[in-house]
């Protein structure tokens, strides 16, 4: 199952940032009008690779005319671009690595390669793809045109390994998550009485990148106590605030261990009693790490680890009504949704929820990846089984979205879809796998 999802899904709302954002800013550029006098440092504490140039460059610009009090710096010669990250978990292979590449429906995946283009774009690599995107649109429908022999004229695959050095792990972790279905209403009643929350007014995104490049794209989330910043509310924090909590409640559900499960997949649609669908997507998170609820009956003794799939947890919800809120508060996260479109977008009104990439996502086609190992929009060939079973699941994916729980180069998160089909093999899907990152020469790891 997919855990709380990550921050770099979609907010209802601009996060709301403090004001002394503009002062953190002002202090970076006084340190770069420094002229670096200290070395900047990466992971580690090492000096990070071409920042110092880059460094000094800025400060003579930020410092023209003030060279009788800071020596002057030297001319950038074109600093060469830093690897990304991802490139660290990358391992060079060949097509004939991937186990069922020959066998796999490759077109069926096509659409879904031309939704990350569309995403991709926007994104820090997306400059890597634009060539690739653009031949794959001018390709699309053209007489005789095969998507396979496309991927292996203009795409590399790159294993993925967690600990890639001398001793590669190839093998990781791969779960299932999916659309679900709950029954709601837009007012509260005896039968509605769970609250679906939109993002509270008072909770802060704190960017660490304002202040420390080497933490871009981290961020903390807070609220104001006074003139402090202190941790948001835990889960049986929020719960207890009730309507304290200055966040408006968007629906209004009867099922409470249906909306933790929502939770953790991070989209849903509501039935409304006049029939009509609402849709809704993570919006923000609390702050707050994710700890599994499965993992905390097992440890109590109240499942065996076999029986701690969605479907088991849920059983034990409905047979212990009265430890339920105790069993969902020892998981401090809590999510918060933003409304969405009832019918997808207007050119397909199937489309799947929006995911990390700002893109829908496609049943069993659509990954969920660690974008530190995985470039978001990335085609992703994946070997593993399918739930509860030796029977091979081998195809290509999308890497379109994230989740909280979803860390590591060889771990993923496989969309099933809509509806409870796709529940129930979500919620059975626990198996080890392997993956493999396609990749244009544009973007090939350095």
């Amino acid at each position: 199952m997919l855990l709380p999802a990550s921050s770099s899904r979609f907010s209802a709302r601009r996060p709301r940032r403090l004001s002394v954002r503009a002062c953190l800013a002002l202090g970076s550029a006084l340190l770069l009008a420094a002229c670096a006098e200290l070395p900047l440092l990466g992971k580690g504490g090492a000096p990070a690779d071409a920042v110092p140039e880059k460094a000094a460059c800025t400060a003579s610009t930020v410092n023209a005319g003030a060279a009788a009090s800071c020596p002057a710096c030297p001319a950038c010669p074109g600093a060469p671009v830093a690897a990304p990250a991802f490139s660290r978990a990358l391992l060079p292979a060949d097509y004939a690595d991937l186990p069922g590449w020959g066998d796999d429906e490759v077109a069926a995946a096509w659409p879904a390669f031309l939704q990350s283009c569309r995403g991709i774009a926007s994104k820090p690599h997306g400059a890597a793809w634009k060539r690739v995107c653009e031949l794959a649109r001018q390709s699309e429908g053209k007489p005789g045109f095969d998507p396979r022999r496309f991927f292996e004229t203009q795409l590399r695959p790159y294993a993925l390994a967690n600990n890639a050095g001398a001793r590669p792990v190839f093998e990781g972790t791969i779960t299932g998550y999916y659309e679900p279905l709950l029954r709601g209403s837009r007012e509260r009643s005896k039968t509605f009485a769970q609250p679906l929350l939109g993002v509270p007014d008072d909770l802060l995104t704190i960017d660490l990148g304002t202040l420390f490049p080497e933490l871009k794209d981290k961020r903390v989330r807070g609220r104001l106590e006074g003139n402090k910043v202190v941790p948001y509310w835990s889960r049986a924090d929020i719960v207890a605030r009730g309507e304290r909590l200055p966040a408006r409640p968007l629906l209004w559900v009867d099922d409470a261990i249906e909306l933790f499960f929502l939770q953790i997949q991070g989209s849903g649609r509501v039935r409304l009693p006049d029939g009509s669908l609402v849709r809704v997507n993570y919006a923000d998170q609390n702050g707050h790490p994710y700890q599994s609820i499965g993992r905390v009956l097992i440890e109590r003794g109240e499942l065996k680890a076999e029986e701690a799939s969605m479907q088991g947890i849920q059983a034990w919800a409905r047979a212990n009504p009265a430890r339920l809120d105790d069993l969902l508060n020892s998981n401090p996260s809590y999510v918060f949704f933003r409304e969405m479109p009832a019918n997808g977008n207007a050119s397909n009104p199937n489309a799947g929820p929006q995911g990390a990439l700002g893109v829908p996502l496609t049943p069993e086609r659509s990954l969920a990846i660690d974008p530190r190992a995985v470039p978001l929009g990335a085609p992703v060939f994946l070997a593993t089984t399918r739930p509860n079973s030796a029977q091979p699941l081998n195809r290509l994916m999308l890497a379109q979205d994230t989740g909280g729980a979803i860390k590591g180069a060889v771990r993923a998160d496989f969309f099933w879809g809509f509806g409870k089909e796709a529940g129930e093999q979500a919620g059975r899907m626990k198996q080890s796998g392997r993956m493999w990152v396609l990749l244009p020469p544009e973007a090939a790891p350095r």
